[in-house]
């Protein structure tokens, strides 16, 4: 379950982020998508967590969005890390037409609990 940060400029138009909201559950899905935690396409509450947050006045940042993913480490998944976020990053681009923004994947060794089936 991958979790998604977009940290956003006070200019970024409220379009694009709801754009961003509504495309990065999958794009985000296929970018991680392994043989460990395959992706069918059927996204269900709490498959991917997307949260925003406005840059603060004291926050720093040269590109217009941010786009984090953290999601569990898989040796399948490292061993393409690059290829992976390259690929969401022009996915994002072309999905939403940004163009001043970055894409930053994480995977850390980790556990997710969501209850008794997850």
């Amino acid at each position: 379950m991958p979790l998604v940060e977009i940290t956003y400029a006070s200019h970024v138009p409220e379009a694009t982020l709801r754009e961003l909201g509504s495309v990065l559950p999958h794009l985000v899905s296929l970018a991680v998508e392994c043989p460990e935690e395959p992706y069918d396409g059927d996204l269900q509450p709490g498959d991917v967590e997307l949260r925003f947050r406005e840059l603060g006045r004291f926050d720093r940042s040269g590109l217009d969005v941010v786009v984090e993913v953290r999601s569990k480490f898989f040796e399948s998944r490292a061993a393409d890390r690059q290829d992976r976020v390259d690929r969401l990053h022009a996915s994002i681009a072309e999905a939403t037409g940004l163009e001043e923004f970055g894409v930053y994947l994480s995977l850390p060794v980790a556990a997710w609990s969501q209850g008794p089936e997850g």
